[in-house]
């Protein structure tokens, strides 16, 4: 399958490049300066020696010359206008623009835009008198939507374009404005589309993913990728190594023996629930920049989940002492948690208490069933508002009634397996 540069080297390392006949949408947030992507596929196409067909519905024709003058090829790039007789109604500031055309600028004017069977006739009769291969920029789905009054509209009009497009074997960007529109008009397009791409700001840092990717097998693109925008290019920080093959499962121990769930872990470092699911289950490999955001956010340094990947070269059931305190964590003052195994059911931690160490708090937390077995020293743990005494060999189960402070009084050290 012959493969289309987006123009941005990243970004066809991540998405193995655009393929003949797709159609790529882009879900864009306020501030995740856009135009550029767009910029970087028109040059890509005028220098691969395509024609390309800019229909917009979002800028005057004065901006879109301006940012692009620069890049395009008069005698290889179509401008539609649907933007001046639309959104511009008509204004003589836009006018203007086609009382001095630039020589040699193909510009169309639609006169009414609104008129959805004249518009589509004009853009296939101009479409079909290019040669195969043509590129195609939608500015502005959002624009679409404003302009015809509905999604229903936007969308028949999208599922109309979209096949033809593929079936012409062009590639054609289509702009989204990301909270412009239903879930599911997303959805919808999201069904029929080949691509979707992703662009949004978090913290003040831009991201890139992928949201589908029809015909790839990798999975990388669907993770969010930091990019920064350097003048008309756009670099994107791509992974370096793999990390561990099971350092998933570490990760989701270490995130257990802080008290965290995932969600609030995945909203520490800017990624979903869902892929942090997937990461711990050990299906995808972090990229660098996301393993390092997990270790600032578990407090560890980048060398602890590597210095656990011997684990993988011993018996699945056997836990030594050294491993298992290596990957000890403060619980609170005086008080170290280390989690001896977990799966997606059960998770067993061993809790040593320093000599008077307190904590007032459930150690599983939350209403999350616990059993608890004092294995050496003896412990206060108060109950229903009540104390009780629990010495080495007892054990607790709570189910109903929960923890609310535990309390080593017993001069030494002390310690408890909490099975959660």
């Amino acid at each position: 399958m012959h493969n289309i540069s987006s123009g941005i080297k990243g970004l066809d390392s991540l998405t193995d490049s655009f393929y003949v006949g797709d159609n790529v949408v882009w879900e864009v947030e306020s501030g995740t300066l856009y135009p550029v992507f767009i910029r970087c596929f028109v040059m890509q196409a005028i220098n691969d020696g395509q024609h390309v067909v800019y229909i917009s519905f979002n800028s005057s024709p004065q901006s879109i010359f301006k940012r692009l003058s620069d890049v395009i090829s008069l005698d290889r790039f179509i401008l539609i206008d649907c933007f001046t007789s639309g959104k511009g109604k008509n204004d003589r500031t836009f006018l203007k623009f086609y009382e001095n055309l630039p020589e040699g600028l193909n510009a169309v004017q639609i006169e009414n835009p609104k008129d959805i069977e004249a518009f589509s006739a004009r853009l296939n009769s101009v479409a079909d008198g290019l040669p195969p291969g043509i590129r195609l920029v939608f500015d502005s789905l959002t624009g679409m939507q404003d302009l015809w009054g509905s999604e229903d509209e936007t969308y028949h009009v999208f599922t109309y374009m979209c096949p033809r497009l593929y079936d012409m074997g062009t590639v054609a960007y289509w702009i989204l404005e990301n909270e412009a529109h239903s879930q599911k008009f997303k959805a919808n397009l999201h069904h029929i589309t080949q691509v979707v791409l992703s662009l949004y700001k978090r913290r003040e840092k831009l991201y890139v993913k992928a949201l589908k990717l029809e015909g790839r097998e990798g999975r990388e693109a669907f993770k969010p990728h930091l990019y920064e925008i350097s003048g008309s290019d756009v670099n994107i920080t791509l992974p370096k190594k793999e990390i561990a093959a099971d350092i998933g499962s570490i990760i989701r121990e270490t995130r257990l023996s802080k008290g965290m769930n995932q969600k609030e872990l995945a909203d520490k470092i800017g990624l979903t629930p869902s892929f942090l699911s997937q990461l711990e289950n050990d299906q995808i490999s972090p990229s660098l920049n996301s393993y390092l955001q997990i270790c600032e956010a578990l407090g560890v340094s980048p060398g602890f989940f590597l210095s656990n990947g011997h684990r993988q070269d011993k018996k699945p059931w056997f836990f030594d002492r050294a491993s298992v305190f290596e990957r000890s964590t403060q619980l609170s003052s005086g008080i170290k948690s280390c989690v001896i195994a977990a799966n997606e059911r059960m998770t067993m931690r061993l809790i040593v208490f320093s000599p008077d160490a307190s904590m007032a708090c459930h150690i599983a937390g939350g209403d999350r069933h616990e059993f608890v077995h004092v294995t050496e020293g003896s412990l206060v743990v108060t109950v229903g508002g009540k104390e009780q005494k629990l010495a080495a060999g007892d054990s607790g189960f709570f189910t109903d009634v929960f923890p609310s402070a535990w309390r080593n009084e017993g001069g030494g050290e002390a310690s408890i397996l909490v099975f959660t």
